[in-house]
């Protein structure tokens, strides 16, 4: 399911086989929340650490690729809602990585979700408060043993809402990765006059706008349903091209998008005239 109202409890998602997207990118989430490992000789990062009831599964899913939790480097997020951020103390502690979240999230993930613009008075939707190690900025850079992530800021979503790029080699080709942190419109959003997040509608505008310019071979996002884990995973076996590779599928999940949120934002300024 998608998280549109993020209204607890959330159900804890189904396991999903991890396995490698291409080169050395691989997935180690849920079959809804998504975690992405990135493999370097220096040691790996960890994109997503999902609920904290999911941090047990992405370890074992990481070892069952042959790999180590504890070479875990760097985690990264998406963005700091409960389904992408909870588990991110846990993993540290088990792992030492060091925690970079893009600047905007910081106060979100260190207040465990009480300071979030729409969510800061619900309970229900807190998560244990984790320290950031390094404060990430838009078009930041990390690299490690050859890796470059770059980090863009697509907020709106959330006021740190992070899509990750990078470039991939599989088979002497290189491949441009976007891993969309969110474009939803949750549910309850309040697109004009929102007094805790004035400029969350141009963020929105500002977000679409980067997501059109970005090259895209790998299409994955936060959610699996965004770029239909499933029914590629149940292709990649068999398909002499990798599924994965989905340029025309990012291109048309940020027109759709990009069509939800001007709906919803015609629907709030004729509300507002009203």
């Amino acid at each position: 399911m998608l998280l549109n109202n993020l209204c607890f409890a959330y159900p804890i998602p189904n396991p999903f086989p991890p396995f490698r997207i291409i080169g050395n990118l691989y997935y180690v989430g849920t079959d809804d929340l998504a975690s992405y490992l990135i493999v370097t000789p220096k040691g790996n990062i960890l994109i997503n650490s999902d609920l904290e009831a999911n941090v047990p599964m992405i370890k074992n899913s990481i070892e069952k690729l042959g790999f180590k939790f504890s070479d875990t480097k760097i985690l990264l997020i998406s963005h700091a809602h409960l389904d992408h951020a909870a588990g991110s103390k846990l993993i540290k502690q088990e792992t030492n990585a060091k925690y970079m979240v893009m600047d905007a999230d910081v106060p979100l993930v260190e207040s465990g979700g009480k300071s979030d613009f729409h969510y800061g008075n619900d309970a229900s939707t807190y998560f244990p408060p984790t320290k950031v190690d390094q404060v990430l900025h838009d078009g930041d850079q990390i690299k490690l043993g050859g890796v470059i992530l770059t980090a863009h800021l697509t907020a709106g979503h959330t006021q740190g809402c992070t899509t990750w790029t990078m470039q991939v080699m599989d088979h002497h080709k290189v491949y441009h990765v976007v891993m969309v942190g969110s474009l939803n419109v949750n549910s309850g959003y309040k697109l004009i006059n929102n007094k805790k997040y004035p400029n969350i509608a141009k963020d929105y505008e500002h977000a679409i706008k980067v997501l059109k310019s970005l090259p895209c071979d790998i299409f994955l996002g936060a959610h699996a349903g965004y770029f239909n884990l499933k029914q590629k995973y149940s292709l990649l076996k068999n398909s002499t091209v990798n599924p994965f590779i989905d340029p025309i599928g990012y291109k048309k999940h940020v027109e759709k998008k990009e069509q939800e949120f001007y709906k919803e934002l015609k629907k709030q300024e004729l509300a507002a005239k009203s």
